[in-house]
């Protein structure tokens, strides 16, 4: 036990120095880790890490997913459906049916049931991977969007040809109606689950108040939606995405803004710390994965493991071409700009979801045969994952940086985030207003609040002037910033003017009128808050501007309580 304690800890503290460093140097955290934890497999001193697939697939992926759910955007998942189904299922039976062929032709022995179990291994992109790289880069909010929807849903397809296709190397022949059947029947209950899943939890958080108790909740969701799916014999990975892009879009109306502000840092070091662990541990695996083709043929190996990579890279930009580029225009609909098609096609990293599928493999079928090339299939998934996350993810930054009109996007967000902060100050300006024609003789707390929001309009105004003004990158993340320090340091400020006012001049009114400057303020954050969901749902403000705002409102909601 303590050894165990002990490895636990390493990893931790390892994967803690790895991100930090990773952040320092710009390099995307998911390829340090990685390299991190290829060259710890190489010290022989350094005992192994084994990855146990039940862990990945039933613990540490529904977690993940769930917060990738959480945070993804719905309207934009709404809009990008389509190609987004195009990408999570069609790709990825594509890419599954053309491994396998190719597998099957190169690799003597491997049969083509046992080359589709490789193929469906390696053909989903991973969430995990594709956030971490897509959050450490500014990419198109289209490209991002396609990349988190894909990686979200693909699992189901790619978990569900794995099934067929271990089924058919035992001995099953599946029909192509019964295959089409089961995925549908996985999937279809994958979201029927999530969301009774997510109607159930969001009952439960609208009657939550204490953050803490909210947090536990936030803990438990994932396993709630998959472990009943699992049971019904449907996706619990679909379920459990499912539910977190319901309660992560109805955050705002069923959850306090306390606990938002306890449950959404407690979120982000959970998935910070068990992203690291992920990508920590496929590195470690290396070691093993050599041994376990230590008698194989070179040449067979390498001509396999090159020839799945570039038919997966082949595959993924035929596909994209196809769906981004020349159906839209035979269908006569927006064509994706080149950038875009470019980026989305490049993007395809694999990663734990992979290596955990593969180990799932048997190791002895049912009649005491060996699984056809077991120890391969893990060594040519192990590549793919290397090859795709080092290869493309280094690279797709400087891809992004060179492309015409990849950073075109930056300036219309900071337009985009100043004009929202403008219209959010307007609508709180109204309510106190409203406030005021209300409860008339509050002069002295309705001037307070008043010049707090002038402040938030003029600083709006000048935000979207100097975003109107800049045309590079660094001008306009530097006008797109967030201001939660400067908000809640404004309130506080008025807040501590209120109170010295009151003891001068109110008297034995110190009560009600601190009160009475609270409910007001509350009141304006609501309304601010409600003008910026209305902009998110309408799409007229991207996920993660949204997201920063009202973090900024719930602080200064906590500040202007405590005050």
């Amino acid at each position: 036990m303590i050894e165990l304690v002990a490895g636990i800890v390493g990893l931790v503290v390892v994967t803690a120095a790895v991100r930090a460093f990773a952040r320092w140097s710009g390099v995307p955290d998911p390829i340090a880790l990685l390299v991190v934890g290829i060259g710890l497999s190489l010290v022989p001193a350094v005992p192994d890490f084994r990855i146990d697939p039940d862990l990945v697939l039933v613990v540490i992926l529904p977690v993940l997913l769930y917060g990738a759910g959480f945070t993804a955007s719905v309207p934009a998942f709404r809009t990008h459906l389509r190609p987004i189904l195009l990408l999570s299922v069609g790709l990825t039976i594509a890419s599954a049916l053309a491994v396998g062929a190719v597998a099957a032709t190169l690799v003597p022995g491997l049969g083509l049931a046992a080359a589709c179990a490789l193929g469906a291994v390696v053909a989903p992109p991973d969430a995990v991977a594709a956030t971490s790289v897509a959050r450490s880069i500014r990419l198109p909010r289209r490209v991002v969007a396609l990349l988190e929807g894909e990686s979200l849903f693909n699992d189901a397809a790619a978990l569900t040809l794995l099934a067929v296709a271990v089924g058919a190397v035992e001995g099953g022949v599946p029909t192509f109606g019964g295959a089409v059947g089961q995925f549908l029947l996985v999937a279809l209950g994958g979201l029927a689950v999530g969301a009774v899943a997510g109607l159930v939890l969001g009952w439960v958080r609208r009657r939550v108040m204490h953050p803490y108790t909210d947090v536990v909740v936030f803990l438990v969701a994932p396993f709630v939606a998959y472990l009943p799916a699992e049971e019904l014999g449907a996706s619990g990975l679909v379920a459990v995405v499912v539910t977190g892009l319901y309660l992560g879009h109805r955050s705002t109306t069923i959850m306090e803004p306390g606990s938002r502000v306890v449950t959404g840092a407690v979120g982000t070091a959970v998935s910070w710390l068990l992203e690291g662990l992920v990508f920590l541990l496929v590195g470690l695996q290396l070691r093993d994965v050599v041994v376990g083709i230590s008698g194989m043929s070179a040449a067979v190996v390498a001509g396999a493991t090159v020839a799945v990579v570039v038919t997966l890279l082949v595959v993924r930009f035929a596909w994209v071409l196809l769906s981004e580029q020349a159906l839209p225009a035979v269908l006569r609909r927006r064509q994706a700009s080149w950038t875009e098609t470019t980026l989305t096609a490049w993007a395809g990293m694999r990663g734990a979801v992979s290596l955990a599928a593969v180990l799932t493999l048997p190791t002895v079928l049912a009649d005491g045969r060996p699984f056809p090339q077991r120890d391969l299939i893990i060594f040519v998934t192990f590549v793919v994952i290397l090859v795709t996350l080092l290869g493309q993810g280094l690279t797709l930054p400087g891809l992004a940086r060179r492309l015409p009109g990849a950073g075109g996007e930056v300036v219309e967000e900071a337009q985009e985030e100043a004009r929202a902060r403008r219209l959010a100050a307007d609508a709180a300006l109204q309510q106190l207003e409203q406030l005021e024609q209300d409860e008339p003789g509050r002069r002295e707390v309705v001037e307070q609040l008043r010049r707090r929001v002038q402040n938030r309009i003029d600083s709006a105004d000048e935000r979207l002037a100097e975003a109107d003004a800049q045309h590079d990158q660094a001008s306009a993340e530097t006008a797109g910033r967030g201001g939660t320090v400067e908000s809640v340091a404004a309130a506080s400020e008025d807040d501590e003017t209120a109170d010295a006012g009151e003891s001068t001049t109110g008297g034995g009114h110190e009560g009600p009128t601190r009160a009475t400057y609270r409910r007001y303020g509350q009141a304006m954050l609501v309304a601010e808050r409600s003008r910026l969901l209305a902009l998110r749902n309408a799409g007229a403000l991207g996920e993660e501007a949204f997201v920063r705002m009202q973090h900024e409102l719930d602080l200064e909601q906590a500040a202007l309580l405590v005050h």
